[in-house]
């Protein structure tokens, strides 16, 4: 399922955040660990990847990453409000600098009134508190274009992020 493209984008985001010395944390749902999986595919990654949250049930999302009942009850799953709680909560449950988070419907089935099958929500989260949120209707291209393509806006997302970012203070610095 990697391709070139995501790979060469794993590879630069990872580059990077080495040179920053930024850790990063997944929380995933309808990649499945897609986009952890992605990133350690590259030699080296661990100095970046600490850890990925595949959270593929309501429970799991509230369970791992601390998504509220509420939130899951009012939006669903499947939005804005989930993803944010989904890298929030990935950054509170690791000691990392960055987090992202997928959430949507991958297909070919899970479309409800509202949400058709294609539709993935996003957040990228940082530790100073900044935050990217998106939304994609990929539509019915298939469930492995729509996790693909997931991966690589998820890895942009980060990128973005970590462009922004300041990088860590040497050792032994205030």
């Amino acid at each position: 399922m990697l391709d070139k493209e995501m790979i060469e984008a794993a590879n630069a985001l990872l580059e990077l955040c080495k040179r920053k010395e930024l850790t990063l944390a997944t929380a995933e749902s309808c990649t499945g660990g897609l986009v952890a999986a992605t990133l350690s595919e590259i030699p080296g990654s661990s100095l970046v990847l600490d850890r990925g949250f595949v959270t593929y049930s309501n429970t799991a999302k509230q369970q791992m990453l601390g998504v509220t009942p509420a939130t899951i009850d009012v939006y669903g799953a499947v939005s804005r409000e989930c993803a944010e709680e989904m890298a929030k909560g990935a950054l509170a449950h690791a000691s990392v600098d960055l987090a992202v988070s997928i959430t949507g419907i991958a297909g070919p089935t899970g479309a409800v009134p509202g949400k058709p099958i294609g539709l993935v929500f996003f957040c990228a989260a940082s530790r100073s508190g900044r935050t990217i949120t998106h939304d994609r209707k990929y539509g019915d291209i298939g469930r492995a274009k729509v996790r693909r393509e997931s991966v690589l806006q998820a890895l942009a997302m980060l990128q973005e992020l970590a462009e922004k970012e300041e990088p860590a203070p040497p050792a032994g610095t205030n």
